[in-house]
């Protein structure tokens, strides 16, 4: 079978897990190091009995199964994944940006927030022009200005003190090996180095990631890092300091603030003050199926699990539940899957609309923004959900663009968010043997960041590129009547993020059930939401509810997979009176799921097919 295991499958599964290795850690390079393609493959979806980890690239995975295999906890595993990905995945995330972490510590969930904050010498004007406008979004991006202070490390050194199970030290082996051997270049990173215009303006990047001609490393190239090496090494022997303090630190700094066109303010304080918080999770109950599930998300700053919970709640008011997936149209090689159809879609996206407009209204950085009502729960109420609902029309015609609503007693004095890109990101899901789990979202927001590279003060070849998050807040601080925005730049102050790792339980007994969640910008949201409603409501395993086309509204047009829809799909859209644009949606999922064959119960794994990711586990 293809997704689920055979008997005698199975029957070989279990004995190879009848050991359980808890030796002291050693890593090994894996002999071959697979590449993935940028493209579409299909994978075949994943089964374990123990444990699983589902990351972005299969070195990364990789050693992330290594030290659950040595008896590590799924935080000494994440902590692993995240220091390959820096090396591997450097255009994603990296120890030079920030995370959200959902934890299960198998009685509780917890959330860990590592969120990049702005510099104390930050204001609202950040990206306002001289002109007294906003900046044009890569003029803001490009440069020392959009950095952030990274917070990655920092939240998982403190996850690390609680639930860490081998030493902080060992989990820096893989990475550390890699960079000082070298890894292959994968064929995402080389496509994606092709088409990127600004990375080699710095000179530490072009020395790195581009030939002397100019031309990006090849596809398979052996690329070696030691900058991050030496810097991974001070970071495993000091903790969180040994990168936000001494050398690491002022090197950062002044890569920041001596860009030659575009400095920003970021100081040694700011990286030396730097504080993860743990926050209360947003959960929330949603039917599927007659079974009542518990949603479980980042707060704000992220929006994530409040968007995920307010689309899906709506939906459940509307004639969703009655709508089965249909034959797809097999546009793509491998992509000839079922596809949600035209009117589930239209259900959607209206509800989509209402919860983005709420997004765009309400939500920031909660140490500076008061939530409505005074709990961002109202947000999530049912009757408040339910009223929102009723401007579905579930015949048509779309809403095009929404309106916030009211969900608490006091009103906002807040003006919308304009429109403003985001992207970026990478996610991991991870279970272990111990009954904990994971849902970690990471980025250091577009791709390669700030297109800043630093060496860390080695004076070494390579290092780590720099976020650009400070654009994840609003470059217009104010509406044209002066009304501030919740999301604009304050000293401080985290930026708003979309970032959705979720973790779903059965309500009735606590189970785990789900750990998902995927990059992608603003459509994370979506391409998480997708993922949860195809397990949860279509009964589909995870690699098929990722498989799935993407569909998405940011409170404008109807946005859909490129070639992954019959034209019938979106000519019925087009007479709803839904702007429609087909466009590439390259999701990065990754989700692990419990599950059940021959009796036994299973984690199943899926990993994005238009990614390099894949699951591993015993």
């Amino acid at each position: 079978m293809k997704r689920l295991l055979t008997s005698v499958a199975l029957a070989a599964l279990l004995a190879a897990c009848a050991s359980s290795p808890t030796s002291p850690f050693a890593y090994s390079t894996p002999v071959q190091q697979p590449e993935g393609s940028s493209g579409f493959t299909p994978k075949p979806g994943w089964a374990t009995t123990k444990f699983a980890v589902a990351a972005a690239n299969p070195l990364a995975t990789d050693a992330g199964y290594q030290i659950l295999k040595a008896g590590g906890s799924a935080i000494d595993a994440a902590i692993a994944v995240q220091m390959v990905l820096t090396l591997v995945e450097p255009q994603s995330s990296g120890i030079g940006g920030g995370a959200f972490l959902m934890h299960f510590n198998g009685r509780a969930v917890e959330a860990f927030d590592g969120r990049e904050t702005a510099p104390a010498a930050a204001d609202e004007n950040l990206f306002m022009g001289a002109d007294g406008k906003p900046l044009a979004f890569y003029d803001g991006v490009v440069g020392g200005r959009s950095v952030g202070t990274p917070g990655t490390v920092r939240m998982l050194e403190m996850a690390h003190s609680q639930y860490g199970k081998l030493p902080w030290a060992q989990l820096f082996a893989p990475a550390i090996q890699l960079a000082d051997n070298g890894f292959r270049v994968s064929a995402r990173l080389s496509t994606l180095l092709k088409d990127e215009k600004y990375l080699k303006n710095d000179r530490t990047a072009a020395a790195y990631f581009y030939k002397a001609d100019g031309t990006p490393v090849d596809m398979g190239a052996t690329l070696r890092n030691p900058a991050l090496a030496d810097v991974l090494r001070k970071i495993a022997s000091q903790g969180s300091n040994g990168l936000l303090t001494g050398s690491v630190a002022q090197a950062i700094v002044a890569k920041v603030q001596g860009h030659a066109g575009n400095p920003g303010k970021l100081g040694m304080e700011d990286l030396a003050g730097y504080q993860a918080k743990k926050r209360d999770p947003i959960c929330a109950d949603y039917a599927a199926r007659a079974q009542v599930y518990r949603l479980c998300g980042m707060p704000p700053p992220s929006s994530g699990a409040i968007a995920i919970g307010q689309i899906l709640g709506m939906l459940n008011h509307t004639p969703a539940a009655t709508l089965a997936l249909v034959t797809g149209m097999g546009g793509v090689p491998g992509t000839e899957g079922p596809t949600p159809s035209a009117d589930w879609l239209h259900l959607y996206t209206e509800a989509s609309r209402l919860a983005f407009a709420d997004r765009g209204q309400y939500l920031g950085d909660p140490d500076f923004v008061q939530p409505p009502g005074g709990s961002w729960m109202s947000l999530l109420d049912p009757g408040y959900l339910s009223e929102r609902a009723k401007l579905i029309q579930p015949a048509g015609p779309s809403m095009k663009t929404a309106r916030p609503g009211v969900p608490g007693a006091v009103k906002t004095a807040y003006a919308p968010m304009p429109e403003q890109i985001e992207y970026g990101t990478s996610h991991i899901s991870i279970v272990d043997s111990f009954g904990n789990a994971i849902a970690m979202t990471t980025t250091i927001e577009d791709q390669f960041g700030s297109r800043l590279m630093t060496d860390g003060g080695t004076g070494k070849a390579g290092g780590f590129l720099l976020n650009n998050e400070l654009t994840d807040f609003s470059f217009a601080p104010t509406d044209a009547e002066g009304k501030p925005v919740a999301n604009r730049v304050q000293s401080g102050k985290r930026p708003r993020s979309s970032m959705a790792p979720t973790l779903v339980f059965d309500k009735n007994t606590g189970q785990l059930v789900m750990s998902g969640g995927s990059p992608g910008g603003a459509l994370i949201i979506h391409f998480t939401a997708k993922t949860i409603y195809g397990v949860l409501n279509w009964g589909l395993l995870p690699q098929q509810a990722i498989d799935l086309p993407n569909f998405a509204s940011l409170n404008g047009p109807t946005l859909l997979e490129e070639k992954r829809f019959a034209p019938a799909t979106v000519e019925a859209l087009r007479a709803r009176g839904a702007e429609v644009r087909e466009m590439p949606m390259t999701s990065g999922l990754q989700a692990i799921t419990r599950g059940q064959a021959h009796g036994i119960a299973l984690w199943m794994g899926g990993a994005d097919p238009r990614r390099e990711g894949l699951v591993m586990g015993d």
